[in-house]
């Protein structure tokens, strides 16, 4: 079970996921959490830069130690994680979030966090896991790649004409209390099963039309929700399939949900 959270804090680090992963190497115990001000080399899904501009952003990572899980049961984890991130944002700023299968937080139709966790083996079992988190908070641009479907807490304060002031520091330990309980709810079982049905109400997917995209050829699909492994359940004709995570990307038929 994970007990107690200790949280560092620096202005500027390369990934604050490479930095627990540093300290887990030294044996730090399960539990810290490192957060920056600024990320130089921030990381996504899939191999992916994730933007940390100075003062802007949460960008925050957990080490964890989990007993009796395989790596099956590790992209749960992150899955847990975007759980966390949605409940934080609403009980801190007011704002409510769908998660786009697996991990993304978007708020109205816009990603407003990334998440990444990264595990180490030892002796064939899990050393360690590292849980990285990155929301944009005070981001008011965006480059030009992302910006058509990237948002930030502050902008969608100002479109709800809320008077709300976010603050990272606050949102921060607010998400990492949320994950702690969710965590340990997903300890008692190795999956989603106590946690499945929460998940799946602030699914943006479920029962929509999506493309999945996939190495072995794009094809479209209804999401149908998830099973207790996390997978997504689509329907293709009259066929059920699931959908694990990975270098699989799913997205909507007329826009990126």
């Amino acid at each position: 079970m994970l007990e107690d959270i200790r949280y560092e804090f620096y202005e500027s680090v390369d990934s604050t996921n490479d930095r627990i992963k540093e300290r887990a190497r030294a044996g730090e115990k399960e539990g810290l959490v490192i957060s920056a001000g600024m990320q130089t080399a921030g990381k996504g899904r899939i191999g992916r830069k994730w933007q940390s501009p100075v003062g802007e952003s949460i960008a925050t990572s957990i080490l964890l130690r989990p007993a009796g899980i395989d790596i099956a049961q590790v992209p749960t984890v992150t899955i847990i994680a975007a759980m966390a991130v949605r409940s934080a944002i609403e009980k801190s700023c007011g704002i409510s979030g769908l998660i786009k299968w697996p991990n993304d937080i978007v708020v109205d139709g816009k990603k407003i966090c990334g998440i990444l966790t990264e595990m180490e083996m030892s002796e064939g079992r899990i050393s360690h896991l590292v849980c990285g988190i990155g929301v944009n908070v005070h981001n008011r641009t965006f480059s030009e790649d992302i910006a058509y479907k990237a948002t930030s807490i502050d902008l969608e304060l100002e479109k709800a004409n809320s008077t709300a002031k976010a603050s990272c520091k606050e949102i921060t330990e607010c998400i990492w209390e949320s994950f702690k309980k969710y965590y340990n709810v997903f300890l008692e079982t190795g999956d989603m099963t106590n946690l499945r049905e929460e998940y799946e109400k602030y699914l943006a997917n479920k029962n929509a039309r999506v493309r999945i995209e996939d190495p072995e050829g794009a094809y479209e699909a209804r999401a149908l929700g998830i099973d207790n492994r996390g997978q997504l359940l689509v329907e293709v004709g009259n066929e059920t399939r699931c959908i694990s995570t990975g270098e699989v990307s799913v997205r909507g038929i007329y826009g990126y949900i």
